[in-house]
């Protein structure tokens, strides 16, 4: 069983700072990716406004712990700190086994 641990960040850059937090974002998927803590995917809101999404799949609880204490990693959600604005986040999101969630949703 894996024990993967799903993350979803949603945020906005600041008023003039959006090239500089994709690019610090960017350098800290690649950080995550190149120490195995996380596989990462970057999406952009397509309605009118500045959204983006980020998933975050850590590989484990304990990767994540790890990440937390990382210091090149702390470096740079120090530097996003002033320049994104932080709208909402999931820290930890649990799959339904076989879809059950979704019975109420579509009843048979």
């Amino acid at each position: 069983m894996s024990q993967e641990v799903l993350s979803i960040a949603i945020f906005e850059p600041l008023p003039g700072m959006e090239q500089e937090a994709l690019a610090d974002v960017r350098e800290l998927m690649t950080v995550m990716q190149s120490r195995a803590y996380s596989r990462d995917c970057l999406y952009r809101n397509a309605a009118p406004g500045n959204e983006y999404v980020l998933l975050r799949y850590w590989k484990s609880p304990q990767a994540r712990r790890d990440a937390l204490e990382d210091s090149d990693a702390q470096r740079l959600w120090a530097k996003l700190a002033h320049e994104i604005n932080m709208l909402k986040v999931h820290e930890s999101l649990e799959a339904f086994p076989d879809g059950a969630a979704l019975d109420h949703v579509n009843p048979a």
